[in-house]
């Protein structure tokens, strides 16, 4: 009798593991579901007011950039060759200075590599 009691409560047991596994399942796919439709709705929302500040961006950034080529091409115009100064440092003071490489440092580069094209 108490064999039959035992393998009842194991077959009970394991069907209500198997409801709840199923259970589980349905209710992460119905999450998963929620969060995509959170999501898209998100971006319906948002993408009004990105498309806006594109719209409203690209105009200040040529704006900017017509602004500053004069400046960059005198910068441009001043640096003759990246080869021939080091690596930017930052001071204590907070400063940043560029140095130029002495002549014998020069002489130390490699041979720059002809134009190819890729």
């Amino acid at each position: 009798m108490k064999q039959v009691l035992i393998i009842g409560a194991v077959a009970l047991a394991t069907t209500g593991a198997a409801r709840a596994e199923g259970d589980m399942r349905e209710g992460l796919s119905l999450l998963e579901q929620g969060a995509q439709l959170f999501m898209r709705g998100l971006a319906d929302e948002m993408e009004p007011a990105l498309r806006e500040l594109t719209d409203n961006v690209e105009p200040a950034m040529r704006q900017l950039m017509q602004q500053m080529e004069p400046a960059m091409q005198e910068l441009l115009g001043m640096i003759d060759n990246l080869d021939a100064y080091h690596m930017p440092e930052r001071l204590p003071n907070g400063d940043i200075i560029i140095r130029r490489k002495s002549p014998s440092e020069m002489q130390t580069l490699p041979e720059q590599a002809p134009d190819i094209e890729i």
